[in-house]
């Protein structure tokens, strides 16, 4: 399966000049811990940086500035991992190994933004297979117990 058919397609975005307390705000709307910095290019909305909850807390909060004069383009994470629409999950997980990331937004060929993968989302798929692989444990010793009588 492609990261792409997998990823979240509903991603939370905003801008570097965006304050980090709109950020904050958007994040406690969405039920979510992270905001994705984009920039408009050609009509194509392109990740540039993502701003976590701890971000803020770390950078901000923890730190006494001031949230509404904080801009998420001065604490946004520099070099943003990103990966392909078509990169197979796995060798998603592989990268986000690598690169020590629990959160990885997905591009388009032409880098636009496609949505993003995190974490959680790949635990619950690997819940889901476990799962199954477990049901089907158990459906081939019924099988199994059900011949032998």
């Amino acid at each position: 399966m492609s990261i792409g058919e997998f990823c979240n397609r509903e991603v939370v975005i905003a801008r570097a000049e965006d304050s980090v307390a709109e950020a904050a705000s958007l994040m406690r709307q969405h039920h979510v811990g992270d905001v994705l910095v984009v920039e408009e290019r050609d009509g194509r909305r392109v990740p540039v940086g993502l701003v976590t909850d701890r971000d803020v807390v770390v950078e901000v909060v923890a730190t006494g500035l001031d949230a509404r004069a904080i801009t998420l383009g001065d604490i946004m994470v520099g070099e943003l991992a990103t990966v392909g629409e078509d990169v197979d999950v796995f060798d998603a997980v592989q990268y986000m190994r690598t690169r020590g990331v629990r959160r990885l937004p997905v591009v388009s060929a032409d880098g636009a933004l496609a949505g993003i993968v995190t974490f959680d989302d790949l635990v619950g798929l690997l819940a889901e297979e476990l799962d199954a692989l477990a049901r089907l444990v158990a459906r081939e010793q019924k099988k199994e117990a059900s011949a032998r009588r």
